[in-house]
């Protein structure tokens, strides 16, 4: 009976294994959000401010550099109305550094968008002023 219980497991455990591997693989197949290169215009956010009390533009823009330096995550109002998360480059920030400094203000912003169902974000190439 012991002998039957360990076979018993001992098979399921085998059968199992090779399903959790192909999942595994799977999920890390998983065809990549859309991304392509874009150059979008808008204003630069302190999504905390922005979402909370519709913080926005130049009587707020020092309050949004506080925010977004204190480490607020930083969004881009665009001209058409569409917000977007702003996200740095893993491998150099230093474009998204510098838009910081640019929170409240008008910016052209080039980067690399990414969606996830209606979410929309960019990774901040680079940035200027307007």
């Amino acid at each position: 009976m012991r002998r039957s219980i360990l076979v018993s497991s001992f098979l399921v455990l085998a059968l199992a294994a090779p399903i959790a591997a192909v999942r595994a693989q799977e999920h890390t197949m998983a065809a990549p959000a859309s991304e392509k290169k874009v150059t979008l215009q808008g204003e630069v956010l302190d999504m905390a401010c922005f979402v909370a009390h519709n913080g926005q533009g130049p009587s707020h823009a020092a309050c949004a550099v506080k925010c977004l330096k204190g480490g607020q995550p930083m969004g881009l109002l665009a001209k058409d109305g569409t917000v977007y998360l702003l996200f740095a480059d893993h491998a150099d920030a230093t474009a998204y550094d510098k838009t910081k400094e640019l929170g409240g203000k008008n910016v052209e912003i080039q980067g690399e968008l990414a969606s996830k169902g209606t979410f929309k974000g960019i990774t901040v190439d680079s940035v200027k002023p307007l």
